[in-house]
Order: structure tokens, then sequence, then C-alpha cells
């Protein structure tokens, strides 16, 4: 059975960090895409980051850009998104994901998801 699950979210307040890990069960991540989105309270799910299976990483939303960064950890079947100086904008349910083929920001093109984590932030 493929699964992935996250781990990693929490309460921080503004400005800490978070390291959210996503573990795979199932299948080898090597060559699939894998992304972070998130969705907040109201809105729809966003893309936020994408790896792909060569590296190569694109962000989808500009406001985390120079504060998240996403990597992956083939031996360890794992892929990670690193958060810095969070924002209370950055508040919601963030799930991993994974696709063969290239990164979209589109979530309704990825084929498997994690249960997701919250990542609340707050004073």
């Amino acid at each position: 059975q493929l699964q992935l699950v996250e781990s990693g979210g929490g309460l921080v307040q503004p400005g800490g960090s978070l390291r959210l890990s996503c573990a795979a069960s199932g299948f080898t991540l090597d060559y699939y895409a894998l992304g972070w989105f998130r969705q907040a309270p109201g809105k729809e799910r966003e893309g936020v980051l994408c790896i792909s299976s060569s590296d190569s990483s694109t962000s989808y939303v500009d406001s985390v850009k120079g504060r998240f960064t996403i990597s992956r950890d083939n031996a360890k079947n794992t892929v990670y998104l690193q958060m810095n100086s969070l924002k209370t904008e950055d508040t919601a349910v963030y799930y991993c994901a994974a696709k063969t083929g290239r990164c979209y920001s589109d979530y309704e093109r990825w084929g498997y998801w994690g249960q997701g984590t919250q990542v609340t932030v707050s004073s």
C-alpha cells in the first residue's frame, strides 16, 4: 500500500522555524516529483514548493521564497520542508504529495497524498 506520512507540525511563534518531514512507504520516491501544499481555513489548497526527481526545486508562492526550502533524501525515502522566519499567514495544514512526471502547482494533478500536519504560527 502506497502511503505518505507527514510529521513535524506544531505551534511556533512568529519568526520561528519548523521542519516538516514526509516519509513514504510502499514505494520508492526516487523517480517521483514531490510537493508540499498547504490549505488554510476557508481557502483552496495551494502548491508551496516542488522538487523534481532530478532535484530541481520550484516555488509556487512568492511569500515563501527565501524562507522555505524543500529537499529530499532518497536513501531515507523522505522529503522535507524547512520553514524559517515563519509568519502568521503561514498557518495552515501542510500536505506532502507525490506524482510521476514533472512538478505542477495544481493539486489536482497529484496522485498520492499524506494526511496533513497542522502548522500554527501565533504569539
